[in-house]
């Protein structure tokens, strides 16, 4: 059994600092494992006019496999170093991977008239049901980081209300529960770096967009929009049904549905995390029967790189990655948790 002081994140020592420690992942030197089962993209239909691009990485038996679905966070794609970097050890335990792109992201912008959002938990939920009824899936764990742990989290609790539930776990590392908190922490002048490097790609993708969708999508507010808040009311809102920014804040957070989820529940979140706050995990929404909360005091928003690589083979400094696969492996063997509390 796995020792329980693996929860406790021990940070390299020259990142005790949030902003550092989430900008540190960008430049790290990092060594990934080659990935021993290269990809298959598969498109998977998620609504009337939308789909989304994968990469499937198939075990040899993979009916009899496990599979993780990971999801990235804003502005990020199946490339993202973290869905790699957990993808690659991921294989090596055996595990079926499905990297998977929001609509739009990782080159996608061509198969979905309509833009991605925290709330898309239906995207996800359609990329299920194809794999269990197609493939022939039954033990298929989530995993999210950023933004894409808001939409597992909140798949799992829409899930979780069917007694034929498809999922077996779910993992999110700084999750973006409440949106609203979130919305107001990426506001504060300490994180404009932040603020304007996810607006400077959104833009971008309006401008794609507009291409091939004149009719649909004006680019002229786009010189006026300034701050994070005023994209979403003038595109995100619109286009994901949900009128405004504060409608969309509401609706799309999964702080509230948390208390749904009835499936082993991993997360894993940061007090010096300076896009999402931890109030946000304080809250009294924030508890289900299942739940495995994982706070550390350092670690920055998704980074969690520790001070030395840990003895098991294929662990190595990032450390949320590790305990997500951790995790996962003690739930599919129905052993205790050894850091359950």
């Amino acid at each position: 059994m796995l020792d329980k002081e693996k929860c406790q994140f021990s940070p390299s020592p020259f990142l005790k600092n949030g902003h550092l420690m989430t900008i540190a992942p960008a430049i790290w030197p990092r060594k990934l494992l080659p990935l021993k089962i290269q990809s298959q993209q598969r498109v998977f239909q998620v609504s009337a006019d939308s789909f989304v691009l994968t990469h499937c990485h198939w075990q040899h038996n993979s009916k009899n496999s496990p599979t993780i679905i990971i999801l990235h966070g804003l502005e990020g794609s199946a490339n993202s170093l973290h869905v790699i970097g957990l993808t690659a050890k991921a294989l090596e335990l055996g595990y079926n991977v499905i990297r998977m792109n929001m609509r739009n992201c990782g080159g996608s912008i061509h198969l979905s008239p309509s833009l991605y959002n925290a709330g898309l938990s239906a995207d996800v939920i359609s990329v299920i049901n194809e794999l269990h009824t197609s493939d022939k899936l039954e033990k298929i764990f989530l995993a999210g980081f950023s933004l894409g742990g808001n939409i597992v989290l909140k798949t799992a609790a829409e899930l979780s209300q069917n007694s034929n539930c498809k999922i077996i776990a779910v993992a999110a590392v700084s999750p973006s529960i409440d949106l609203h908190a979130a919305i107001d922490a990426i506001e504060l002048p300490k994180n404009k770096f932040y603020e304007q490097w996810f607006l400077r790609t959104l833009k971008d993708k309006i401008k794609q967009k507009a291409k091939l969708y004149p009719d649909f999508y004006d680019t002229k507010p786009l010189r006026t929009i300034r701050r994070l808040r005023e994209f979403d009311n003038i595109y995100t809102a619109p286009f994901g049904g949900y009128g405004n920014a504060n409608n969309y804040y509401k609706k799309a957070s999964a702080l509230p549905l948390i208390k749904n989820i009835k499936i082993p529940t991993l997360v894993i979140a940061s007090e010096d995390d300076p896009i999402v706050p931890f109030s946000s995990f304080q809250s009294k929404d924030f508890y289900c029967s299942q739940m495995t909360f994982i706070p550390t005091k350092f670690g920055g928003h998704a980074s969690f790189i520790q001070a030395t690589k840990e003895p098991e083979q294929l662990f190595d400094c990032f450390w949320a990655e590790n305990r997500i696969l951790e995790f996962s492996e003690y739930t599919s063997s129905a052993l205790p948790l050894p850091y359950n509390h």
